[in-house]
């Protein structure tokens, strides 16, 4: 592990956290809503808010998946530092980190019946968020929103599952914009 390993974390921990997590929480109750999010400063690929939400969720009971090129030394010593999360493979996954193409969605615990909150929860880095595309009904939006996703059909397939399912985050940048498995997509 080196010394940039042990940079690049909160500087204030009890106020970046609060105000992250309640950032995060924001995001996942209003879906296509975009939230600016930062406090840590992590290794790249990771984008800040990425690396944010890992502090923020991320302790040594939450398995983190890291997908292709996010799977490089500085992320994985940076991750186990400031978190303790141990990596693991996707399908064990509780949160996954990566570009859309790489995740491989469909080996990603869903949740079951009786625990459906032991699903996997997508970090999807992305050039950039937009509040057009695809259209997005459910809880958390008043009539309509819109998401610029990076395909329809895989988040049909999801809320369908509903109430198993993934949770999606999108990040680029310092911006972050949630898609609930409940969250209808067309």
């Amino acid at each position: 592990m080196d010394h940039a390993s042990l940079a690049g974390g909160f500087t204030n921990p009890p106020h970046q956290s609060a105000n992250a997590f309640r950032a995060v929480m924001q995001a996942m109750a209003r879906p296509g809503t975009i939230y600016d999010l930062d406090g840590a400063v992590p290794p790249a690929p990771l984008s800040v808010a990425a690396g944010t939400v890992i502090m923020t969720l991320c302790d040594p009971e939450t398995g983190v998946h890291l997908a292709e090129q996010y799977d490089v030394p500085e992320v994985r010593d940076w991750i186990t530092f400031h978190t303790g999360a141990p990596l693991v493979n996707a399908e064990a996954a509780s949160f996954v980190v990566g570009t859309w193409d790489a995740i491989p969605i469909d080996i990603l615990a869903l949740g079951t019946p009786e625990y459906p909150d032991r699903s996997a929860t997508v970090i999807v880095e992305t050039p950039e968020i937009t509040t057009s595309g695809a259209t997005l009904r459910g809880p958390g939006i008043k009539g309509t929103a819109a998401l610029n996703l990076p395909e329809i059909k895989a988040f049909q397939r999801n809320a369908l599952l509903f109430p198993l399912g993934l949770d999606f985050m999108f990040t680029s940048g310092a911006q972050i914009a949630a898609l609930p498995r409940s969250t209808k997509v067309s």
